[in-house]
């Protein structure tokens, strides 16, 4: 039976009580993980590529980052925003008042979907915080996926909103070692930016007397982090509410070349951003990234403990292995829910049905809304295809496979 990525039940159970505060915020949520659950109920032909109801917005709204991140498929090591100019990507950029312009588009059309904004870095787009406040004023509930740059001047905004979940990567348990997994392009401090981002976080909500933002950290598992899991957890267990992990998205060379194979028989045309995700981004030692795993969800298995969530959800050890040797086991996740359900921008307008691997377009928000777009025969074709044929061979090492 095919697996859908889904909300673990303890971060479901951990954060019910916070969310259920706004009933609107709540009901979107819930609408969003029953139609995953109701997925084959709800779409009778999905060979034909027609999709329902918007749930989620996922806006990549900056090309910018101030840091260069080893696992990182844009600016990392083999990132494909490399060598480009920052400069020119700037100005391709969608101004503040156009998205808002979408967002009462979808709002008119019936759509209320999570707004998550992510980059890039979210904050170094000026107006993403007036992006959060317009999306929860038409009670959309608005996410990040931010760094921490910023953070601590945002705070107050954030938690007056208020902003659904807040999610900062945090790669270490002290800054020379997240320091190291996330180094800074031009120099600086990002762990003392983080800690003192949540920090002021924390004290936004007191004084609104809000338990939102919910806080998220994302950490990106690799070699420099591995041996360190249970160390991060109890370094931020009082700042944050929930601990996501992530076993990390990449493909090595021959998956490369069969994706490269594959989509242009579909499409016609050959892909190119895939390649800033192949890397020898494994982790060596499955026994004791295991433990790690098992000793971090044993932590957290009380009431009052952060909930975990592992993406994909793999703790065995005979399971890290084939993910970490074999690139087309699927552990069941072999059908692409979100292509579906989630709406992908990237920061010059381009719209696609995927998030990690986009180069296939369907149109350009800048002139077209995301509504006429959303069931139009590129769309269509795209869903239809993988619908009818599978996934292709990047996909199973993708974030909108597995951790959608």
């Amino acid at each position: 039976m095919s697996r859908k990525a889904s909300v673990s039940p303890g971060v479901f159970l951990k954060s019910a009580l916070k969310v259920l505060a706004k009933p609107w915020m709540a009901s979107s949520l819930i609408c969003l993980e029953k139609e995953k659950f109701l997925f084959d109920f709800l779409n009778k032909k999905p060979e034909e590529g027609m999709a329902r109801s918007i749930r989620q917005l996922s806006i990549r709204i900056t090309d910018a980052c101030n840091l260069r991140c080893h696992t990182c498929g844009q600016w990392g090591d083999k990132g494909f925003l490399r060598g480009r100019n920052l400069r020119e990507l700037k100005k391709q950029e969608l101004p503040p008042e156009r998205y808002r312009e979408l967002l009462d588009d979808l709002a008119a059309h019936g759509h209320r979907p999570t707004v998550y904004l992510w980059g890039g870095e979210p904050m170094l787009y000026p107006g993403a915080l007036d992006i959060v406040e317009h999306a929860t004023r038409l009670h959309m509930p608005a996410a990040f996926a931010t760094n921490g740059t910023g953070l601590q001047d945002a705070a107050a905004r954030l938690a007056a909103a208020p902003m659904f979940l807040l999610q900062v990567s945090i790669d270490g348990h002290n800054a020379g070692v997240h320091n190291a997994a996330r180094p800074a392009a031009g120099g600086g401090d990002n762990f003392r930016d983080i800690r003192e981002g949540l920090a002021a976080i924390k004290e936004a909500k007191a004084r609104h007397k809000s338990r939102l933002p919910l806080v998220a950290a994302l950490t990106t598992l690799s070699e420099a982090n591995m041996r360190h899991i249970v160390d991060i957890y109890e370094a931020f267990a009082k700042d944050v509410d929930i601990f996501v992990l992530y076993l990390s998205w990449w493909i090595d060379e021959r998956r490369a070349e069969a994706h490269d194979r594959d989509f242009t028989r579909r499409f016609g045309f050959s892909p190119v951003l895939h390649r800033g995700w192949v890397g020898d981004w494994v982790i060596k030692d499955r026994a004791v990234l295991a433990e790690q795993l098992r000793e971090v969800r044993r932590r957290s298995s009380s009431l009052a403990a952060p909930a975990v969530n592992i993406i994909p959800n793999l703790s065995d050890r005979d399971d890290l292995e084939r993910y970490y040797t074999d690139h087309s086991a699927t552990f069941g996740f072999d059908r692409c829910i979100s292509i579906f359900q989630a709406v992908e921008l990237d920061a010059n307008g381009n719209m696609s049905p995927c998030r990690d691997y986009h180069d296939y377009v369907v149109g350009n928000v800048r002139e077209e809304s995301i509504t006429a777009l959303w069931n139009n025969a590129a769309y269509t074709r795209f869903r239809s295809s993988l619908a009818r044929e599978g996934l292709m061979p990047a996909c199973t090492r993708c974030c909108g496979l597995m951790g959608y």
